[in-house]
């Protein structure tokens, strides 16, 4: 039988199309416009919040401790780091009040790396409910954002108590952390939403993702001055390097807390290239995803 003969026996025929249209049916795996994909999206947030809230729920029902590992987490990671870093290595010389210093810069960074984390397994990690659902699959990678926005706040609270025990004062620059939270929560928004769609095509990516993350961290000025790129790194490099996204998240939220005047560039600029960022990333993860809604859960 030849090609034509095939494809013609495939084709519905007009009579079942314009019977299919005259009652509002189309074909199942048929990816909807941006825009109508976006309103599907809006529809199920309620299912976004409940799966984030059984996700968060899940991660520490079987220890004792529960949800105080929310806190206890980030503070142990904060204390290796110091000795590590701070005294063994002698990063803190320089730098004023290097505790808090490098909490926020942790807090930070972790935020976007545990999105990472879970971004790139949120389609390969859920095939049977893709399969057995009908819904939005950009829903998955937005659900485990959103559980990671909540371990996010609960760290702030902690972030601000270890801000205040090191005797830095109340700030108005406070206020930055709002717009600060917002879009490093959009930025990471598109990166898990880009990281969920490669990751359900390549499944090697889970396991070349934490060597990127670290060498990611490292040049995020997490343990050390951001100055330090200035003085051991060319000018051209040192400003692609401080151009960072995460490098951008951590200097506002130390403008904030510890309003600290060396910084690389000034707050107006920061909150420049922050906004660029979460947008451009939000942009290009939302388009990215979208195209391959037909794909997810196949092969």
């Amino acid at each position: 039988m030849s090609d034509m003969a095939v494809e013609h026996l495939h084709a519905p025929s007009p009579r079942l199309r314009e019977l299919a249209e005259r009652h509002g049916l189309s074909i199942a795996a048929d990816r909807p416009s941006f825009g109508a994909y976006l309103g599907q999206i809006w529809r199920y947030r309620n299912f976004i919040r409940t799966y984030a809230n059984a996700k968060l729920a899940a991660s520490y029902g079987e220890s004792r401790l529960g949800r105080l590992w929310q806190l206890l987490t980030p503070l142990t990671n904060a204390a290796v780091y110091f000795l590590i870093f701070g005294v063994i290595l002698g990063t803190r010389n320089g730098v004023d009040n290097f505790a808090a210093y490098l909490c926020i810069g942790l807090f930070v960074f972790n935020y976007t790396q545990a999105v990472a984390q879970q971004g790139v397994q949120a389609i390969s990690g859920n095939l049977g409910l893709i399969r057995a659902l009908k819904f939005p699959r950009a829903c998955l990678p937005l659900a485990n954002t959103v559980t990671q926005l909540q371990h996010m706040l609960s760290s702030m609270v902690v972030l601000l108590a270890i801000v205040l025990i090191t005797r830095e004062p109340v700030r108005w620059e406070w206020v930055l952390l709002i717009p600060m939270v917002l879009l490093t929560t959009l930025f990471n928004t598109g990166l898990a939403l880009v990281l969920a769609r490669v990751g359900s095509k390549a499944a090697d990516i889970r396991q070349v993702l934490p060597f990127i993350l670290r060498t990611w961290m490292y040049g995020s000025g997490v343990f050390y001055s951001v100055d330090t790129f200035s003085e051991h790194l060319p000018g051209p490099v040192a400003a692609v390097v401080q151009a960072n996204p995460l490098v951008i998240f951590i200097e506002i939220a130390r403008a904030a807390l510890l309003g600290s005047t060396d910084r690389m560039m000034s707050l107006p600029l920061l909150m420049l290239y922050a906004t660029a960022w979460a947008v451009v990333s939000a942009v290009v993860g939302f388009v990215f995803f979208w195209q391959g809604e037909q794909g997810y859960g196949r092969g």
